[in-house]
C-alpha cells in the first residue's frame, strides 16, 4: 500500500462504541453517454447490483444505500439488498458532484456511521476484499482517506498552448527502465473509504493522510462509454462462471439450443432436427422436483410440440417478443425474475436476457449473446447444453408435494398475444406441484 500524507490534526480518539461503516452508491438517471448506464448488464447483472453485491460481501461494512433520483434504479436496488436514499433534483444534474450525494445521503440516516465508502457502479470488478483492506486502514487510524488504485509504468504527455507534446512527470530526454521509475498509481474510481467527520468537514474524498488500495489491472477496468461496456462485457463473458445455478425456473430457446440449430428436409417440405438425449434426462430431474421449465421458440413448428410433450413441460411457440411472453409467464407463476434461468443462443433472445437474473448462452451462441450472458455454457446447442445447465441448476432431495391449483391454472393460461401472429402455447405438466414461499438467499 503507498501513501501520501499532509499534515492535520490527528483523528479523534476511538471510543467504546461499536465502529460503523456504511457504503453509499451514487447511481443518478440521467447518463449521457450510456442512457441509464448504471442499469446496464455485465454477466447478467447490472452495473449497480453488482456494485451492491461487492459491498455487501464485504464484511467491514454495515449498511449499503444507493443514492438515486430514478424510480427504476431505486427498484433494482432493492432487489440487489440495498437500501435506497432518494436524491432530490437540485444534486441530480450534470453538474452535481458525488459528494453532494454522499453527504445528502449521511445526513438523511438515523444513526452516525465512523467510516463511509464510496462505490462507483461503471467500475464493475470490484473486489470486496480490497475494500475490506481499505476500511479497515481508517478504521484502525492508519489514514483518513485511502482509494483504489492500479500501478502504472505510462509516460504522460500534455498539449501545450501550441499543441506540442510537452513531457510530464518525467524528462523526455531520460528514459530510465521501468524497475529504475519511482512507482506510479492510475486512480480507478471504483471504491473510495474515508472518515465520516472528515468528509462532512471537506465536503471532498480526498482529506488528510491518503493512502492506496493497490488492486490488480484486471479490476481496474471502468465503463464510460459502449466501446468500454462492450469490451468488458465480453471480459466478464470469459471470466465469470457459475458452479451452481440458484434459480426457481429454466425457460429455454428451442433451435440452436435443443438443437444444433440445423434441420432436415425432405422433398415435401417436412423438418426433422436432432436432439441429444441427455437433454431429457436433466428436465426430467428438474420438472421430477417441480422447477417450472418452459420452452419459448420464435418458430412455430410440430417438432418443437412433440419434443415438449416428450419432455413433460410447457412451450410456447410463434413469439415475436420473448421479453414480453416471459415476463407474463413469471407474473402468472408467481416468480421472481431475478431466480429465472433463460438459455439462448442468437439475437432475438436478448429481450428475453433483459428480463431474468441469469441469462445463459450456450457455447456457440452468437458473440453478442455470448458477452450479455451471465453464464457461458461448455457445451454447445444441441450437444447436451440443456443436460449441463438442468445438472447446474440445484433440487431439493424429495420431489414438491402437489396440489396447489395456483400452479396448475398458471400452467394452462394462454401466453399474452403478440402483434401479427398469436402465439401458441402448450403445457405438458404432469402434476400439479406446489412451491414453497421464496426464501432469502444468502448474498453470494
Amino acid at each position: 500500500m503507498a501513501e501520501t500524507t499532509t499534515n492535520l490534526p490527528d483523528p479523534p480518539a476511538t471510543t467504546d462504541r461499536p465502529h460503523r461503516t456504511v457504503a453509499i452508491i451514487p447511481a443518478r438517471g440521467g447518463s449521457k453517454g450510456i442512457p441509464l448506464k448504471n442499469l446496464q448488464k455485465v454477466a447478467g447483472t447490472s452495473l449497480l447490483a453488482r456494485a451492491v453485491h461487492a459491498a455487501r460481501a464485504t464484511p467491514s461494512i454495515d449498511r449499503v444505500i444507493v443514492s438515486t433520483d430514478h424510480e427504476d434504479i431505486a427498484a433494482e436496488a432493492i432487489r440487489a439488498g440495498a437500501e435506497v436514499s432518494h436524491r432530490p433534483a437540485d444534486i441530480a444534474g450534470d453538474l452535481a458532484t458525488s459528494e453532494s450525494a454522499l453527504i445528502h445521503t449521511l445526513g438523511s440516516l438515523d444513526e452516525r456511521f465512523d467510516t463511509t465508502v464510496f462505490l462507483q457502479c461503471t467500475s464493475p470488478f470490484i473486489d470486496s476484499a480490497s475494500i475490506d483492506n481499505a476500511v479497515r486502514t481508517v478504521s484502525s487510524g492508519l489514514a483518513d482517506v485511502v482509494f483504489s488504485a492500479v500501478e502504472d509504468h505510462s509516460f504522460l504527455w500534455r498539449l501545450d498552448a501550441e499543441g506540442h507534446a510537452v513531457a510530464v512527470g518525467h524528462d523526455a530526454s531520460f528514459r530510465p527502465r521501468r524497475q529504475d521509475r519511482a512507482q506510479h498509481f492510475n486512480e480507478t474510481g471504483a471504491f473510495y473509504v474515508m472518515r465520516t467527520d472528515g468528509l462532512l468537514l471537506h465536503e471532498h474524498r480526498f482529506f488528510g493522510r491518503i493512502a492506496i488500495e493497490e488492486v490488480p489491472p484486471e479490476h481496474a477496468r471502468e465503463i464510460d462509454d459502449m466501446s468500454d461496456l462492450t469490451l468488458v462485457r465480453a471480459i466478464a463473458s470469459t471470466q465469470e462462471t457459475a458452479e451452481i445455478i440458484d434459480v426457481d425456473a429454466l425457460v429455454t430457446d428451442f433451435d440452436g439450443v435443443h438443437t444444433d440449430d440445423g434441420a432436415y428436409v425432405d422433398e415435401d417440405g417436412n423438418e426433422q432436427v436432432r436432439v441429444h438425449r441427455g437433454d431429457g434426462m436433466g428436465v426430467s430431474r428438474l420438472v421430477k422436483a417441480g422447477v417450472p421449465v418452459m420452452i419459448l421458440s420464435k418458430e412455430r413448428n410440430p417438432v418443437v410440440t412433440r419434443r415438449a410433450e416428450k419432455l413433460h413441460v410447457e412451450v410456447t411457440q410463434g413469439v415475436d417478443n420473448k421479453g414480453q411472453v416471459l415476463r407474463a409467464w413469471i407474473d402468472r407463476n408467481g416468480l421472481d425474475a431475478s431466480r429465472v434461468a433463460y438459455v439462448g443462443n442468437d439475437i432475438n433472445d436478448l429481450e428475453a436476457f433483459d428480463v431474468v437474473g441469469w441469462p445463459i448462452a450456450v457455447a456457440d451462441a452468437h458473440p453478442k449473446v455470448r458477452a450479455a450472458a451471465r453464464v457461458v455454457l461448455d457445451r454447445p446447442g444441441g450437444r447436451g447444453a440443456v443436460r449441463e445447465v438442468c445438472d447446474l441448476i440445484p433440487v431439493r432431495a424429495e420431489p414438491v408435494q402437489a396440489g396447489s391449483a395456483n400452479r396448475e391454472q398458471a400452467a394452462q393460461a394462454p401466453a399474452e398475444p403478440q402483434a401479427g401472429e398469436a402465439p401458441e402455447t402448450t403445457s405438458y405438466v404432469p402434476h400439479p406441484v406446489h412451491r414453497e414461499p421464496a426464501l432469502a438467499h444468502a448474498q453470494r
